[in-house]
């Protein structure tokens, strides 16, 4: 089976597909955003969408304070449940931080994607982190 070069797929979808969520911006500019997995700032564009590309990263919340880093595998794209390299990651944020540059960047797979990814993972993490509750103490000044 033939594969269809991502360049032809991101001029078939580039107008209309069910991922596509348009907002409105400033005056009649609308910023165009998109739902489509593996797309780490969620931008409707050719560089980071999910569909176009055959090397994606994805950065998701996992399991019981986990990160998942995921990326795609180029030789089976035509099996969709063997698509992706999954690697859990329970580490503190430095460690994960250096782990998505080695693999994202310093392995040569996207490193166009590297700010992405971190930036993704940061937020990620600081999402999974739980608030601690307690009595808030008092200022003696007061």
């Amino acid at each position: 089976m033939a594969t269809v070069p991502g360049q032809l797929i991101w001029e078939i979808v580039k107008k209309n597909n069910s991922f596509l969520v348009k907002e409105f911006g400033n005056g009649t500019a609308s910023v165009k955003f998109s739902k489509e997995p593996n797309n780490l700032y969620n931008l409707h564009s050719y560089k980071h969408s999910g569909l176009a590309n055959k090397k994606t990263v994805t950065i998701q919340p996992g399991k019981d304070q986990s990160v998942l880093l995921a990326t795609t595998k180029t030789k089976k794209q035509n099996k969709p449940s063997s698509l992706l390299n999954k690697s859990l990651m329970k580490k503190e944020f430095s460690r994960m931080a250096k782990a998505v540059s080695n693999q994202v960047a310093d392995n040569y797979y996207r490193p166009d994607l590297k700010k992405a990814a971190l930036a993704r993972l940061s937020v990620v993490n600081r999402s999974l982190k739980v608030a601690k509750s307690g009595i808030k103490k008092r200022n003696r000044q007061a």
